[in-house]
């Protein structure tokens, strides 16, 4: 069983001055790169949530095979995409990997073997761990939605990890902590890209 991915790409990018999801990187707008390593690897069981760009991002998912939502509560704070995400999954959904809209550094590979790792443990939690520090890309199975629907504000999943975190199965993923949130950041992930 492959779980669905939701990326959550509602965020308004005040840090970077632009929408983070169209940020040119390596020729593709950012959200193409996060979405097709997704794909990569969930085929079409990808959840896109939108929310502040809406309009903007729209055109660029109408050429993946992704899914989308809007999150018209976007201003909210993560949370908020969150339970968009969780809403607009299959009632059959068994497990749903979260995973940042601005994750460009993380692979398929990444992605392939936090999976690989969750399948030994399907009734664990499955979290990268980088900087010190566990976080998403992370896989919750079912039982663990109802907790995720009840965070609130600029919450993200890293509390319920925390509060699960004697059990969870943790994948090395140092890419994971390569941010896309300031023009410096942007700089060097199109270094990083473009050789």
């Amino acid at each position: 069983m492959v779980p669905h991915i939701i990326v959550l790409a509602a965020g308004a990018s005040t840090r970077l001055g632009q929408p983070k999801q169209l940020a040119p990187i390596g020729g593709r707008p950012a959200l193409h790169i996060v979405i097709a390593n997704a794909v990569a690897v969930a085929g079409h069981n990808v959840m896109v949530v939108i929310g502040a760009h809406a309009r903007d991002i729209t055109p660029l998912l109408s050429r993946t095979s992704a899914s989308w939502v809007v999150n018209r509560e976007w201003e909210e704070g993560m949370a908020s995409s969150i339970r968009a995400g969780l809403a607009a999954l299959p009632p059959a959904c068994e497990a749903a990997m979260i995973l940042l809209g601005d994750q460009v550094a993380v692979t398929s590979g990444d992605l392939k073997r936090l999976i690989d790792a969750w399948k030994t443990q399907e009734s664990s939690i499955a979290a990268s761990v980088y900087d010190g520090r566990f976080g998403v890309p992370a896989i919750f199975p079912y039982v663990y939605f109802t907790e995720l629907a009840q965070l609130r504000g600029d919450q993200g999943a890293r509390s319920v990890l925390e509060r699960n975190r004697d059990t969870l199965v943790r994948v090395p993923m140092p890419n994971a902590a390569i941010d896309l949130d300031t023009p410096e950041q942007l700089a060097e992930l199109t270094a990083r890209f473009t050789t």
